[in-house]
């Protein structure tokens, strides 16, 4: 695939890299995962622009995940917020949020609990324990006397979800081979809430999916890009795209 035509547009604006298109339609607050989540103009670069081609502007929360991800939930809704407040947007679609592994979770936390946007897409739900996701811990931590978890827990958040996040249409996606995610308990728990309008979709592809051709085309070139890893990020873009203009 050629080149896109928003390359080299990105702004840094804070912690935030902001992409837009010539006549947004709507507005994308992303969160990424793990350690892609630092420099998500590049890690995911590739999806973050195929979604710009769809006509959405997007603002790209730059993070190190830590152990509290409560605290982290709150910083990325400020961010968010305050370039809303200095940027007044009015555009049609509203507010798209956006995440991929841990940012889901973080999404979930939000302050406002989902009501400032007009709906959710997650992308490979990951909410698994500190020992699991950080594997030397588990192996140091007994014998150094450490004893961390993620704060909330992974079934602190299930339960937070359930019982305060209030945002009813969110599009959780699992790729098929996705030895990671945890889309389908996080579905059951929104499920359960009164008048909610959440669904799951699977798509070709595992956990890296949504970032791997951004990153392995900005390290090596565009030779090493792989077509099929382009295809399957448009056609997530577009889904995306759809699920949120078109309702349900």
């Amino acid at each position: 695939m050629s080149a896109s035509p928003l390359a080299g547009s990105w702004r840094q604006q804070g912690s935030l890299w902001v992409l837009t298109p010539p006549r947004p339609s709507a507005l994308v607050e992303f969160i990424g995962g793990s350690y892609l989540a630092a420099t998500p103009q590049l890690s995911y670069r590739r999806l973050l622009e195929a979604l710009a081609r769809q006509g959405l502007m997007v603002r790209a929360w730059s993070y190190v995940p830590g152990f509290d991800h409560q605290a982290q939930a709150n910083e990325a809704w400020r961010a968010f917020r305050q370039a809303r407040e200095r940027q007044p947007l009015e555009l049609a679609g509203g507010i798209l949020r956006l995440g991929h592994s841990l940012g889901c979770k973080l999404h979930l936390l939000a302050p406002d609990n989902g009501r400032a946007c007009s709906g959710l897409a997650a992308l490979s739900f990951n909410n698994f324990s500190a020992e699991r996701s950080v594997p030397l811990l588990a192996e140091l931590g007994p014998r150094l006397g450490i004893s961390s978890e993620f704060s909330p827990s992974p079934e602190e958040t299930l339960r937070l979800a359930g019982a305060h996040y209030r945002q009813p249409r969110n599009l959780l996606v699992r790729f098929k081979s996705d030895g990671l995610d945890q889309s389908q308990r996080l579905l059951t728990v929104l499920q359960a809430r009164s008048g909610d309008r959440s669904r799951l979709v699977e798509r070709s592809g595992d956990h890296l999916t949504p970032a791997s051709a951004g990153l392995r085309q900005n390290l090596l070139g565009s030779w090493a890009d792989d077509p099929q890893r382009q295809r399957e990020i448009d056609a997530l873009a577009e889904g995306i795209q759809r699920w949120h203009a078109g309702g349900d």
